[in-house]
């Protein structure tokens, strides 16, 4: 029985411990890939975009429709190389809440068909990433480390009151 316990909890465990990095890689390129070229489709086609903006309700929508453009394109482009992931994810996230709700919410008639949206899945998604954020294999995760280290270094730069090399003798 133990053997057993083992084999199908700890194990599978250590092998996702090896394996932690894979998934917010996985997911970071899966919808910055995505939502890049999305961004990019509509950014180039912001008429249309402004039009269906007008159709599904949105308020001021020649604004909204290249700023969303904008958020999705720069979005997905930071997330594939996982620079300002937690921000871009939230933003992302937000844009697929009105899109559910704007152009989406018309249709769901169960917890089902809003589940089966694809802007839910992208949801889920992006709430994972904004909380878990990009992982080791990222730019954020550098930039951390190297944050970390310089604070790091000015730490033991700086000299302690009342210690030889700061001038002050305490008295």
């Amino acid at each position: 029985m133990n053997f057993l316990v083992r084999w199908l909890i700890d194990w599978p465990r250590r092998v996702a411990g090896h394996l932690g990095w894979l998934a917010p890689l996985f997911a970071r390129v899966t919808v910055g890939w995505v939502f890049l070229w999305s961004g990019w489709g509509k950014l180039h086609s912001l008429p249309q975009v402004t039009e269906n903006f007008i159709g599904w309700g949105i308020s001021f929508p020649q604004l909204l429709a290249p700023f969303v453009s904008g958020v999705e394109f720069f979005g997905g482009l930071f997330l594939l190389v996982g620079l300002l992931t937690r921000l871009s994810a939230g933003a992302l996230g937000i844009t697929m809440i009105v899109a559910i709700a704007s152009a989406k919410w018309a249709q769901v008639d169960s917890l089902e068909t809003l589940l089966g949206f694809d802007e839910f899945e992208y949801l889920a998604l992006f709430l994972w990433l904004a909380i878990a954020s990009a992982g080791p294999l990222s730019v954020d995760h550098w930039l951390q480390r190297w944050f970390d280290r310089r604070s790091d270094q000015r730490l033991r730069r700086t000299p302690r009151v009342g210690s030889a090399s700061s001038g002050f003798s305490g008295q």
